[in-house]
């Protein structure tokens, strides 16, 4: 057994990686040369996904425990330490969050954006909040006693919540009353008091309020709380004769799964604390936090998207591939051009991926398309394409996977419609998930039935792909098509007769083995007196036996540059151990998704693009794939992106030796070097230089010279 199999002092934990990187985003909310809404965005990104960690992280530490369950996690720790060692590092992002938001309260106020309290408010705004709370809030209230004749009310998921008491004039009787906040479905949490930029929270509105809602009633006190519930309610999918059923009985469950946390105001008394606690089946010491301030603080969405152009960053319209420009039928110039690699955001997807499915739907050519679909939204054009192809008379199969987290609820939908207008819509493997993100489009060519293929590392998804750094790849390489038919086959039946992948990397099946391969060759050519060179962009690496491996690797001089966005396992710069690996995290305006493997190989070059993080859930429980990209061309742009990363001195950190990241600063006379802001410059000059090009032979052949 190897040194890094038996000491677990070797491997960072899971969850305090990814705790960091929120402390790495926080820190965006810090940064004076960051316009002011963005600033605010980031505590909200911080706010949204701690809500989520709880949900889906300690929620299922504590089953673990419930279980019985105390294995150590690699790291060494058992789930109680992780929960501890986790709540200990979540209270100092709240602190600092909180430090934050008071900084940022100030600044707003300084571009006449103002956070007031109720009491702020003059005689004016206060009927003006009256008339609306009459309107617009109060008939949607339903206070909920709790006293013998009422049990304790239910309180949804992510819920926020005033727990109120009172007695009537002479009474010394305590009542006590829940009232839920009504925030979203058309409710804000910031209600805006005249034409001005003048907010009040919407729980000081209804409490400010409360002689409507409770008449001639004394109120003692109010206290407001936000819950968090455990999302981890999966079923055993093997014994269940319907899958969509399967997953909407699981929602259900979700809704009145136990709660993990509690936020509430600091001012609440022992006694209502430990009634509350008592009632919700909380831990007082471990599941509930008394905070003086703002509670679910993903809201400030509403104020981070306020329509101010001064105080956000620069707008920015992706630009066309310059290829795609030349050329409208993509037909036409993907097999002309072999292979054609996007670069999400800073190309456009709506004018490549989209237009591609677009396109496919109505070419008379096409026979067919195949598609996998983990998440969409609801401005993607993707469903109406497929709906489109298939009205006209194409087959269409489409791989839906239900069990994408949170995004259930709105796949269910999707997927329902598809089937409804005639797409062969599956679900999947039993017990995998289906990650990748892929299409085939079946054309009957002049040569014959052709395959055409998009692979990407993103979702389908209009929202995020301006939103997430991706990459993508068409190409009509026969090869690959032929892959992508097996996949689909495996896909639509789940049935496992050796399948012969010629250059596809799919997992569960071969990725994992492929990649130790390709580590352990490395290893091969640094002994033979080559230069040995692994480097992986991807947002996580947690897979122990892939992690084992660069260990090995780093050990026989290979060099590893690893640029992981979140969670990672690796510890760099260990004496005898990872001396060779460096690891950096890029936070920046766009959410660094993309991945990149890519292996010297003695010179040969290897590189592959796609779904699959390192992570053990990608390699062994989900259907992934990874592409090769062979062109010499698009080979040097995807080391050319690594390269540029890699120098990034403005908004990339580097991980430490004790596991600690610390930011990277130009050195000496070096300049500021920002690789979001390089690409996004380079998308522009490639998108003029070839725009100039098309515009320069209109002129000429309109003028006839």
């Amino acid at each position: 057994m190897h040194q890094t199999e038996r000491e677990p002092v070797v491997y960072l934990n899971r969850e305090l990686t990814w705790l960091s990187f929120n402390q790495r985003v926080l820190s965006m909310a810090g940064d004076p040369v960051i316009p002011l809404l963005e600033r605010v965005k980031f505590i909200a990104i911080v706010s949204a996904n701690l809500d989520e960690f709880f949900m889906k992280r300690i929620g299922g530490f504590k089953q673990l425990i419930g279980a019985g369950v105390s294995e150590l996690s690699v790291d060494g720790r058992t789930p109680q330490q992780q929960i501890s060692e986790s709540l200990d590092v979540v209270r100092l992002i709240e602190e600092e969050k909180d430090h934050l938001w008071v900084e940022l309260k100030k600044e707003l106020k300084q571009h006449d954006i103002h956070i007031c309290s109720y009491e702020d408010l003059s005689d004016e705004e206060k009927h003006i909040s009256r008339e609306y709370f009459l309107d617009n809030i109060y008939p949607l209230l339903t206070p909920q006693a709790v006293d013998p004749a009422h049990p304790f009310p239910f309180i949804s998921n992510l819920s926020l919540n005033l727990l109120v008491t009172l007695n009537y004039g002479d009474d010394d009787d305590l009542k006590f009353n829940r009232v839920k906040v009504p925030v979203g479905n058309g409710v804000s949490r910031f209600i805006q008091i005249g034409e001005q930029y003048r907010f009040v929270r919407v729980e000081e509105l209804i409490y400010s309020n409360f002689d409507v809602l409770f008449p001639k009633m004394n109120i003692l006190s109010c206290e407001a709380f936000h819950v968090v519930r455990n999302a981890n309610t999966e079923r055993d999918e093997e014994s269940a004769n319907d899958l969509m059923q399967m997953i909407e009985e699981e929602l259900r469950d979700r809704h009145f799964a136990p709660i993990v946390r509690m936020s509430i105001d600091s001012k609440i008394s022992k006694m209502r604390l430990g009634m509350l606690s008592a009632e919700l089946g909380l831990n007082k010491q471990e599941d509930v936090v008394q905070r003086d301030r703002m509670h679910a603080m993903a809201h400030l969405f509403e104020i981070a998207s306020l329509p101010i152009e001064e105080l956000h960053d620069a707008h920015y319209i992706p630009y066309e591939h310059p290829d795609l420009y030349q050329e409208t039928n993509l037909f036409y110039l993907i097999r002309r051009k072999g292979h054609i690699l996007l670069k999400h955001p800073y190309q456009s997807f709506r004018k490549s991926v989209e237009n591609f499915l677009e396109q496919a739907s109505v070419d008379p050519k096409v026979r067919g398309i195949k598609m996998t679909v983990y998440r969409t939204s609801q401005d993607t054009k993707v469903v109406d394409h497929l709906i489109t192809a298939a009205q006209n008379g194409k087959q269409v199969a489409v791989v839906v996977e239900l069990k994408a987290r949170f995004d259930e609820a709105a796949n269910i939908r999707w997927a329902s419609r598809m089937e409804r207008a005639g797409v062969h819509v599956t679900y999947g493997i039993v017990g995998l998930k289906t990650h990748s993100k892929t299409i085939l489009v079946l054309r009957q060519d002049y040569n014959g039935l052709q395959r055409y293929s998009h692979i990407g590392t993103g979702n389908y998804h209009a929202g995020t792909a301006t939103l997430y750094s991706d990459l993508g790849l068409f190409t009509n390489d026969p090869k690959i098509g032929s892959d992508l038919t097996e996949l689909f086959n495996y896909l639509s039946t789940g049935y496992k007769p050796t399948r012969n992948y010629q250059k596809l990397l799919p997992a569960p099946k071969l990725l994992k083995k492929a990649l130790k391969n390709k580590i352990n060759r490395e290893i091969e050519h640094q002994s033979a007196g080559h230069e040995g060179l692994i480097q992986i962009k991807a947002n996580a690496l947690e897979d122990v036996d892939v992690v084992n491996a660069l260990y090995e690797a780093s050990k026989a001089g290979v060099k590893i540059n690893l640029i992981i966005r979140d969670t990672c396992r690796i510890q760099p710069g260990v004496k005898d151990l990872s001396e060779n690996i460096t690891v950096r995290s890029i936070v920046g305006r766009f959410l660094e998704h993309s991945r990149i493997y890519h292996f010297h190989n003695a010179g040969d070059d290897e590189c592959f693009i796609g779904s699959a993080d390192p992570m053990t859930r990608n390699l062994e429980s989900r259907v992934e794939i990874l592409t090769p990209v062979e062109p010499s061309h698009l080979k040097e742009e995807l080391l050319h992106i690594l390269e540029i990363e890699l120098k990034n001195n403005t908004t990339a950190w580097q991980m430490q030796a004790d596991g600690t990241y610390l930011k990277c600063k130009p050195e000496n006379n070096d300049e500021s070097y920002d690789s979001q802001a390089y690409f996004m410059k380079s998308a522009k000059a490639g998108y003029k230089s070839v725009s100039r090009l098309k515009y320069r032979k209109t002129i000429v052949h309109s003028t006839g010279n």
